[in-house]
C-alpha cells in the first residue's frame, strides 16, 4: 500500500509540473502578442531601460582656484584617461595658471569617467565643470552628464566692445552694434574679426563647445565670403540731421574721403597676404594677462618713488673667490637676497604691505626674485631668507628658477613674498626701475657691476672700483624718501661687508 500511495504521488507531480511548463509557454505567447499589439511598449522599455533614467550620479570636478589671482585657467594635459580609476590625491590634470602650469589633484576616490574640457581648452572660468568621477564599483560608462548649462558658472552676459560702430537705423546708439540673439554665442576675438570686417555672424559654423563660434570659424567664414570693401568711419556732417531722413543700408555705405582710413585696421587672414594696416593676433596666455593686469594696477594705484645707489662689489667679489676654492659656488645675486633680506630685519618698517586702507607690517622675511620664463616674468620665492646661510640661499634659488622655467612651481613657492629682486646684470643693463608688485611696497632692481676710476681723497691716488647700482621702486604710502634712503645706505654696508651679514 505505501508503495503504490509513492507512486500516485510521483504521477501527481509530474502531472503538475507538465502543467506548469504549459502555463509559461501560454503565458509567453499572450506577452508577446500583448507586446504586439502596443507597439509604444518598446519605446517605454527603452525610456525605462536608458541610462537618462537609472544613469550614476557623477562626483563632479571644477576648474579650481590655484592661486589668489586666478580667474580662469587652461587645460594643458591630463594624466588620466576616462576609465582609470583614480585615489584621493592622485595627479588628475596639468593647469596653466596665471602663475604657473600646476597640477591639479584630486579630492575622491573613484573612476574617471567623462572628461569635458579637452586638453588645449583655454580660458576655462573657475567653477566649470571640467570633468566627471563616479564611485568605485559603478558602471562609468552610464555617468549622467549633465545639460552644458549647467557645466558653466553663472557669469554676467557679455558685454558688447565699444568703439565699433554699428550700422543701422538712426534710432539705435552709434556706439552700440545689432543685437544678436540669445542663441547666438561669439567669442571675443571672433566678434571682432566679424564685426571688423561687416560679416554677418549667422553665416559661421560654430566648432566650440556649446555652439560657441571661436575665433578660427571666423577666419573660414572670411576665406569663404567674398572680401567685404572697406567702410571707413567717416565724420559726421556739422548741422542738424532731418527727422525724416531715411536709415543707411549696409549695402549702400556713404562714401569715404580719399584721406580717412579704417579706426580699426582689418585682421590678416591666414594663408593671404597682409595689406597695409592689417596686424595678426598673438593668443595671450593666462599668465601674461594677469602680469598686464597687475602691473597697469600697480602704476595706476600705487605711488612710486624712485633712489639709487651705487655698491662697491670688492669684497663680494674676493669671497666668491675663496669659496671657490673649497668648491662653494654662489652667485653675487645670491649676496643681493642675503643683504637684502639683513636690511629687512633691521629695518623692519620697510618690511611692510598697504591692505585695506592702512599698512601692515610682516612678521616673516620672503625674499621674492623675479625670473624670466618663456610664459613670463615670475617670482619664486626665497622663504626666511634672513635666516639663511648664502650656499642655501644660492641652492634654493637654483632649483626654483628651473622650477619656475619648467612651470612647474606650487603656489606656496610663489605665492607670499614681502619683497622683491629684480636683476638684469647679467644681461648688461646698468641700472633700471622695476615695477612694485603689489601688495609688496618695495622692489630692488639691480644692475651690473662696472669698474670705474676713482680718487682717493686720503691719498689723492687713483684706484678702480667694481661698482653696481641699485635702484629701490618703493611705495610712498609705506616708506618715504628718508626712509628708503636709510634703506639703501644699510644694504650698501651689509654688500662691502659682507661679514656684517653673518653677524646680524
Amino acid at each position: 500500500d505505501v508503495r503504490e500511495q509513492e507512486e500516485k504521488n510521483m504521477a501527481v507531480s509530474l502531472r503538475l509540473g507538465r502543467q506548469g511548463i504549459f502555463s509559461g509557454l501560454k503565458l509567453l505567447k499572450f506577452n508577446k502578442s500583448f507586446c504586439l499589439r502596443h507597439p509604444s511598449q518598446d519605446r517605454v522599455r527603452y525610456v525605462f531601460q536608458s541610462p537618462w533614467m537609472f544613469g550614476v550620479s557623477p562626483l563632479k570636478v571644477q576648474m579650481p582656484a590655484l592661486s589668489p589671482t586666478m580667474e580662469e585657467g587652461s587645460i594643458v594635459k591630463w594624466l588620466k584617461k576616462e576609465g582609470e580609476v583614480v585615489a584621493a590625491g592622485d595627479a588628475l590634470c596639468e593647469i596653466e595658471t596665471d602663475k604657473a602650469v600646476v597640477t591639479m589633484e584630486s579630492n575622491d576616490d573613484g573612476i574617471l569617467a567623462k572628461i569635458l574640457m579637452e586638453e588645449g581648452s583655454r580660458s576655462v572660468r573657475l567653477g566649470t565643470l571640467i570633468a566627471l568621477m563616479v564611485e568605485e564599483g559603478q558602471d562609468w560608462k552610464q555617468v549622467e552628464i549633465p545639460s552644458p548649462d549647467a557645466a558653466l558658472p553663472s557669469a554676467a552676459p557679455p558685454t558688447t566692445p565699444s568703439g565699433l560702430a554699428s550700422v543701422g537705423p538712426p534710432a539705435a546708439l552709434p556706439s552700440s552694434p545689432p543685437p544678436i540673439s540669445g542663441s547666438l554665442r561669439l567669442s571675443p576675438a571672433a566678434r571682432h574679426i566679424l564685426d571688423t570686417h561687416g560679416v554677418d555672424p549667422r553665416l559661421a559654423t560654430p566648432t566650440g563647445p556649446r555652439g560657441l563660434i571661436t575665433k578660427e570659424d571666423a577666419l573660414n567664414l572670411l576665406k569663404k565670403s567674398p572680401a567685404p570693401k572697406a567702410t571707413p568711419a567717416t565724420v559726421a556732417p556739422a548741422g542738424p540731421v532731418p527727422a525724416t531722413r531715411a536709415a543707411l543700408t549696409p549695402a549702400a555705405p556713404p562714401p569715404a574721403p580719399p584721406s580717412s582710413r579704417p579706426s580699426i585696421p582689418p585682421v590678416s587672414v591666414p594663408g593671404k597676404p597682409g595689406a597695409p594696416g592689417t596686424f595678426t593676433e598673438i593668443p595671450a596666455s593666462n599668465v601674461r594677462r594677469v602680469i598686464a593686469q597687475r602691473l597697469t594696477q600697480s602704476k595706476t594705484t600705487i605711488p612710486h618713488s624712485y633712489a639709487s645707489i651705487d655698491c662697491d662689489m670688492a669684497s663680494v667679489m674676493q669671497l666668491r673667490k675663496d669659496l671657490a676654492k673649497d668648491q662653494v659656488k654662489v652667485s653675487v645675486n645670491d649676496f643681493i637676497i642675503k643683504a637684502a633680506a639683513v636690511t629687512l630685519k633691521e629695518l623692519p618698517e620697510v618690511n611692510v604691505t598697504w591692505s585695506d586702507d592702512r599698512p601692515h607690517a610682516l612678521d616673516s622675511i620672503h625674499i621674492s626674485v623675479a625670473v624670466a620664463t618663456d610664459r613670463g616674468l615670475i617670482t619664486p620665492i626665497i622663504r626666511d631668507a634672513a635666516n639663511k646661510g648664502v650656499q642655501e640661499i644660492s641652492a634654493n634659488a637654483k632649483a626654483l628658477a628651473q622650477k619656475a622655467r619648467d612651470g612647474k612651481l606650487l603656489p606656496e613657492e610663489y605665492q607670499g613674498g614681502t619683497f622683491s629682486i629684480s636683476n638684469l646684470g647679467m644681461f648688461g643693463i646698468s641700472g633700471f626701475s622695476a615695477v612694485i608688485n603689489p601688495p609688496q611696497a618695495c622692489i630692488l632692481a639691480v644692475g651690473t657691476s662696472r669698474t670705474e676710476l676713482r680718487l682717493n681723497e686720503d691719498d689723492q691716488t687713483l684706484h678702480t672700483q667694481q661698482l653696481m647700482t641699485v635702484t629701490l621702486s618703493s611705495d610712498g604710502r609705506l616708506v618715504d624718501d628718508e626712509l628708503a634712503s636709510r634703506f639703501l645706505d644699510k644694504f650698501r654696508a651689509n654688500l662691502e661687508q659682507p661679514q656684517r651679514m653673518a653677524l646680524a
